[in-house]
């Protein structure tokens, strides 16, 4: 079956690839586990070489490299080419600190020595998503390689540029060919590659529906995984936060890479002594919003990446709707080439609605009045998902022990969720398990040996 490449600032076809076939997949395979008995005994000076290396060629190549996945996924070509640059950063932080987090932790038993150490597992295949198509492949790769590892990539087949890029990104700077393999395959063929016993791992970054396909797949084979799933994220505002701040910043929360983010704020929870002013204040930010062709650097919101996720935007809009939602702002497609949708708010929001209870991947915020600030932690609780949480008070020890009953992986306050390689990164609940980046992350796919020495 065809994998297909369609721009979705046109709605046109770019161009088309043939899915790998079972040999072809097998040999990759093969030879990656072949060159991963070789890739585990490099020292930690030359894998660190290498993987600056890999930093340096995203960076002079970030343009072109970003122009790809504006062309790919539609969002705006000025966070394209920021997430480029972050890869790099990811790339330098494990390339500095890889050898550090993985050396031997000495313990004090009954032994005359005794020690942690941490073996690489094999070869672990990433499910990748499209709405990142960089840095969600990166944030894996470049400690995964790092600890010794090899890497193979089913990336989104929405942006198959994409995935032939970044293995190009390893083979240019320097590392060994099957080191880093991409897998040009269909969805339906990733369970063929689990089954493979050379294939040691998997982490998939998706949605809940495909992490438990896969989390399914390695469960019988007993293989280990890590998943990062969707979320509904509460972007929480107390009545003494600085309401103007929050409001500004909610609108680029929620409208970051097209409004498909797992970690967009999703729910504004808002009190009600300050809702009303609020809600003013977010409606006038968002008519600001300037959207349009996403090569331009002087627009906000791009397009939505594929037609039928746009179709799927509208229909939880118009259920919310009819169950009773207001609709502030926006709410329908935009009537032009391509796949735009207006930029949107909607209120008057109840348990019964899509727009409270399902994630909403594109650029729609759905606002919700809470009693007081005990209501709206419940509120911002009652999800089954748990990624990343934002809260807004400018009583920062009470925002500490509110930050402590938010169910999710991460909670900011007075700022935007973001990742960061130096913090964990993940979630709870129906927002998956494991965590990426940090020393936590490169942990995952090693095995923790217990060394006893008498």
């Amino acid at each position: 079956m065809a994998i297909q490449s369609i721009n979705p600032a046109t709605g046109k076809l770019i161009k088309t690839y043939e899915s790998f076939n079972e040999q072809k997949i097998d040999n990759i395979i093969s030879k990656s586990f072949d060159e991963f008995l070789q890739w585990k005994k490099v020292s930690f000076s030359e894998k660190k070489k290498l993987m600056l290396n890999a930093a340096k060629y995203l960076k002079g190549k970030k343009q072109f490299l970003g122009e790809i996945i504006t062309t790919e996924m539609g969002k705006p070509i000025k966070q394209s080419i920021a997430e480029i640059e972050k890869c790099s950063w990811v790339c330098e932080y494990y390339a500095e600190n890889a050898e550090l987090i993985l050396k031997n932790e000495i313990i004090e038993t009954d032994a005359s020595e005794s020690y942690v150490e941490f073996n690489p597992l094999g070869i672990v295949l990433a499910v990748m998503p499209w709405n990142f198509p960089f840095w969600q492949v990166f944030r894996f790769a470049a400690p995964a390689l790092m600890a010794g590892n090899v890497g193979l990539l089913k990336h989104a087949s929405n942006v198959p540029q994409c995935s032939i890029e970044i293995e190009k990104v390893f083979y240019e700077s320097g590392f060994p060919e099957y080191v880093f393999k991409n897998l040009l395959i269909e969805s339906s063929q990733v369970k063929k590659v689990l089954e493979n016993e050379k294939v040691m791992a998997a982490t998939l970054t998706g949605s809940e529906y495909a992490g438990s396909i896969v989390a399914q797949s390695c469960g019988k084979l007993i293989k280990k995984t890590v998943l990062e799933l969707g979320g509904s994220d509460p972007f929480v505002v107390l009545e003494d936060a600085n309401l103007i701040e929050a409001a500004k910043i909610a609108v680029t929360a929620r409208l970051i890479n097209n409004g498909q983010s797992c970690i967009a704020a999703k729910r504004f929870i808002v009190v009600e002594k300050i809702y009303d002013e609020f809600e003013k204040l977010f409606v006038n930010e968002m008519k600001k919003i300037k959207v349009g062709d996403p090569m331009n650097y002087d627009i906000d919101l791009g397009p939505i990446a594929r037609e039928d996720l746009l179709y799927e935007l509208q229909t939880q809009i118009n259920k919310s709707v009819e169950a009773g939602a207001t609709i502030l702002i926006g709410g329908k497609r935009i009537d032009k080439e391509g796949f735009y949708f207006e930029p949107t708010i909607i209120s008057d929001v109840n348990k019964s609605m899509p727009a409270y209870k399902e994630e909403i991947f594109g650029p729609v915020a759905t606002l919700i009045k809470a009693k007081d600030e005990n209501e709206a932690i419940e509120i911002a609780n009652d999800s089954e998902f748990g990624l990343g949480a934002s809260l807004w008070t400018n009583n920062l020890n009470k925002s500490k022990q509110l930050a402590s009953q938010i169910q999710s992986g991460s909670v900011f306050i007075n700022g935007m969720v973001k990742s960061d390689p130096r913090l964990p990164f993940g979630g709870i609940k129906k927002s998956g398990y494991g965590r990426e980046l940090s020393h936590y992350g490169i942990k995952e796919f090693v095995n923790i040996k217990s060394v006893w020495i008498k």
